[in-house]
């Protein structure tokens, strides 16, 4: 990002935020006293300084001594600061304007009422805007650094899935589904590790995992190895590729480089004892009973994601089982093809979202600004006989913290 125009712009917009907010500080503290302005004043452009000069500084800095997250927060924390104030200035630009529409039908008119009806109430109203935007803002703000402490706050949501066509000897089966671990994100492995007991303690029959295991790079792994190797389950540990495990955010200088980057990370998976699924289908056995479980590549519907799953290729020779499980990373593959094209796939497993890793989920109201873009995106959906869960992600990636959409173990029981 070295001397991008992007960047540029970006730092540009923070300045002219920055001012804009301060003029909503001014008028919340014209009745403090002189020293108190001056003290709120210093705080508030010692911040905005070191927020815009961070991000200036940013790509120049070499972190290869520093901790991998020193970066990775002060990333987070400048975008914090940009969103809160990005939030607030339309507070104060609601309020300024209604000042400009008011003023304009005061001269329009020729109409003192209008006018002195602004110099009466406008203050009044100026005031409670501004003080409501940089509430609004701060508590932003507040609220993604308290997001930081949530990361490793491991949730475990239960269900229970009942299918007709599930073969006897598979009800009451335990399933555990974990997705997008985003090892290159990890900083605290005995954090990781109460995740692992967490799964443990359910002692699964069978443990399935719907992509991106890395954020780039099949290294991420190296330090997480041992603690992923822990899982086991007596049907077995089955995995897929999400968008992330592809290496393709990053700068490779050949071709060849990429490549090896994949097949160590297909290691990886093998290495840790977890069966890749790639475009193929296995078929669990119990007590003489068959289901067939289906994984394919990363293969969404989104343009700016790849497409390297091959449906055609994991699901025939499937059709003579009862009942089917499909892994696939992106949920919008749910809609796009599995509905249409392949209706005897009974559950499909996916993760992709992070449930952006923000939002609200509270009973009657289910929030995050990632729905615009996803119609699936969290939890449980169902049409006719086909249902389909989005896990909320086991790590993060981005933004080190969660708020309000925790990080996810999901147990699903067969019924």
């Amino acid at each position: 990002m070295r001397n991008s125009g992007f960047l540029w712009l970006i730092v540009a917009l923070m300045v002219v935020l920055d001012i804009y907010v301060f003029q909503a500080m001014k008028v919340v503290t014209q009745t403090a006293l002189p020293k108190t302005r001056l003290i709120i004043y210093t705080i508030y452009w010692t911040l905005s300084v070191l927020g815009i000069a961070t991000l200036i500084l940013l790509p120049y800095i070499n972190f290869e001594n520093w901790p991998r997250s020193v970066r990775t927060y002060l990333f987070a924390t400048v975008v914090g600061l940009f969103f809160a104030k990005l939030i607030a200035s339309l507070l104060f630009l609601v309020d300024d304007v209604r000042r400009g529409v008011m003023w304009m039908i005061g001269k329009m008119f020729s109409n003192p009422s209008v006018e002195v009806s602004q110099k009466e109430s406008g203050i009044t109203r100026s005031v409670f805007l501004s003080w409501l935007g940089l509430g609004l803002g701060g508590s932003l703000f507040g609220t993604l650094l308290y997001g930081f402490s949530n990361k490793y706050n491991y949730s475990i949501k239960r269900m229970k899935l009942a299918y007709q066509n599930l073969p006897a000897a598979f009800k009451g089966l335990k399933i555990v589904h974990i997705s997008d671990i985003h090892s290159g994100s990890f900083n605290d492995k005995n954090a990781v590790q109460k995740g692992i007991d967490k799964i443990l303690k359910e002692k699964p029959d069978l443990i399935l995992f719907t992509g991106d295991l890395v954020n780039d790079r099949a290294v991420e792994m190296d330090e997480y190895k041992e603690l992923f190797s822990q899982l086991k389950a007596p049907l077995g540990v089955y995995a897929t590729l999400g968008n992330h495990d592809y290496g393709d955010y990053v700068r490779w200088d050949t071709a060849e480089e990429k490549a090896a980057n994949l097949e160590s990370l297909k290691q990886v998976h093998g290495a840790i004892g977890w069966r890749l699924l790639m475009n193929e289908h296995v078929v669990l056995e119990k007590e003489g009973a068959q289901i067939a479980l289906l994984g394919i590549e990363n293969w969404s519907s989104k343009g700016r994601f790849p497409k390297y799953g091959k449906m055609d290729q994991a699901h025939p020779g499937t059709e003579k089982y009862p009942f089917k499980i499909l892994m696939s990373h992106d949920p919008s593959h749910w809609d796009a093809e599995v509905k249409t094209k392949y209706p005897d796939v009974d559950l499909t497993l996916s993760g992709h979202t992070h449930g952006m890793q923000f939002g609200i989920e509270i009973p009657g109201l289910k929030w995050s600004p990632v729905q615009y873009m996803y119609k699936q995106w969290a939890g449980l959906y169902e049409d006719g006989k086909q249902k389909l869960y989005v896990n909320r992600g086991f790590g993060f990636i981005g933004y080190p913290g969660r708020v309000g959409i925790l990080p996810e173990i999901t147990v699903i029981e067969l019924v």
